[in-house]
């Protein structure tokens, strides 16, 4: 009886032999034998950072700040009305109405009476204003070339090679794009870049051709002229891995159960952000670290190190990453920090930033400290503010001693985490009140 149970298995076992095709496809890559769910499952508590929240509180009214002098300039007038802004409340991401942001800071927006109707506030650029953009302007022309450079990356990643103007212009300042790029950047290099409309009649911005020059992430590049160039060398070979650099909060690196979880995590391989990606399963560990490295890309080109997460929303079919693929950032917590100050959802990848400040800032983030500076003044000392700016000429330089104080607040800030008994599914699912 045994011996025709045997054979009635073997039997089977037979006919379902691979036929020639489906043994082709048994010959998978490296990375696609990682096709499977195996990692450690880790449920984590949100944590708070006082120190990036801190940052996140003062650029949004810096972000806000600089979107009215933009909006200031583009104005035939020269000036703005009460009226005119009094619904940008939401679009700037402020938690007080215009008028009375514009009113805190004189040193930037001087308000004067409408020439006709006196009861009609107006709002103009002072002086200080006018030389911080002028500054600005002057960066944008020097960074031209790296400029069009994070363009150029961040169409490459996506899966068309383009990407929508209205889902561009909300990264404009994140990206540190100028204002008018749209109207004197992208014409200026038509190899590079150009306007087309989609199916649907909508503007888009397209890559003109494939750029192999910058098809490195970020991740790659610093591997391979830091000190780990030896191990960048073996991972160019297929022989090793790329690790996400991670910085826990206080008590989660120690715990055995993370460190295994992540120890397994980083011995996946690296998919960069710029290879074609429909291959890989989606429901596979290899594509979880696949989104990891394209949503760290993505928070790598923006100058700040971080962005808001309905902007990331608005790309995910282009950047092909699953419907609840926010989950990442609270999954991760030792590569990405998700702040929900300032009645937003903001990302930002904790390498960025060491004790309060950003490790490599961009020219233009020092100029907008600069701004920062003159919008403290003008809050701190209202009309009389004015008067206690420095002169021209050492507004020009470095304001050392401003940045250094506003870090070691921060500093103080960051004496260690806050751990919040909120469930992650709490932070995940919020929406956003953009």
């Amino acid at each position: 009886m045994s011996f025709k149970i045997k054979h009635f298995l073997f039997s089977i076992l037979k006919s379902q032999k691979p036929t020639p095709s489906e043994s082709h496809n048994l010959l998978l890559l490296p990375h696609q034998c990682h096709q499977c769910r195996g990692i450690t499952r880790v449920r984590l508590k949100w944590v708070k950072n006082r120190s990036l929240d801190h940052i996140i509180d003062t650029e949004t009214d810096l972000k806000a700040a600089c979107l009215l002098k933009d909006a200031i300039k583009r104005s035939p007038t020269g000036f703005l009305t009460a009226k005119s802004v009094a619904d940008w409340q939401k679009l700037l991401g402020l938690t007080v109405p215009v008028l009375r942001f514009l009113r805190r800071y004189p040193t930037l927006f001087h308000e004067f009476p409408h020439t006709r109707y006196a009861n009609f506030p107006c709002f103009k650029l002072t002086d200080t204003a006018l030389l911080l953009d002028s500054q600005e302007q002057t960066i944008h022309q020097d960074r031209e070339s790296d400029t069009v450079e994070r363009l150029c990356r961040l169409l490459m990643m996506m899966k068309t090679r383009t990407i929508e103007l209205q889902s561009l212009y909300p990264l404009k300042w994140d990206l540190g794009l100028p204002d008018d790029f749209a109207k004197v950047l992208v014409p200026k290099y038509p190899d590079h870049f150009r306007f087309i409309k989609a199916s649907n009649g909508v503007a888009c911005l397209r890559l003109a051709e494939w750029r192999e020059e910058f098809a490195a992430s970020a991740l790659e590049r610093s591997n391979e002229s830091s000190k780990l160039g030896n191990e960048y060398r073996q991972f160019k070979r297929g022989q090793t891995a790329l690790a996400f650099p991670m910085s826990f909060p206080r008590g989660y690196g120690a715990q055995k159960k993370v460190k295994t979880w992540m120890e397994e995590f980083q011995k996946l391989p690296y998919i960069s952000p710029y290879e074609d990606s429909s291959k890989i399963d989606p429901n596979s560990d290899l594509m979880e670290k696949r989104v990891v490295g394209v949503l760290h890309e993505m928070l790598s080109l923006t100058i700040h190190k971080k962005t808001k997460r309905n902007y990331l929303r608005s790309l995910r079919e282009e950047l092909n990453l699953p419907h609840k693929f926010t989950r990442i950032f609270t999954r991760y917590p030792g590569i990405f920090y998700l702040s929900l100050k300032c009645k937003t959802t903001t990302v930002a990848i904790r390498e960025g930033y060491r004790r309060g400040k950003l490790v490599n800032p961009h020219p233009l983030v020092r100029a907008r400290e600069k701004f920062y500076h003159v919008m403290r003044t003008g809050l701190l000392y209202r009309g009389k503010g004015v008067n206690l700016l420095p002169q021209q000429d050492i507004l020009l330089d470095d304001m050392e001693d401003e940045t250094e104080q506003e870090g070691s607040e921060a500093e103080e800030d960051e004496a260690g985490d806050e751990c919040y008994e909120e469930e992650i599914s709490e932070v995940e699912e919020g929406s956003d009140e953009e």
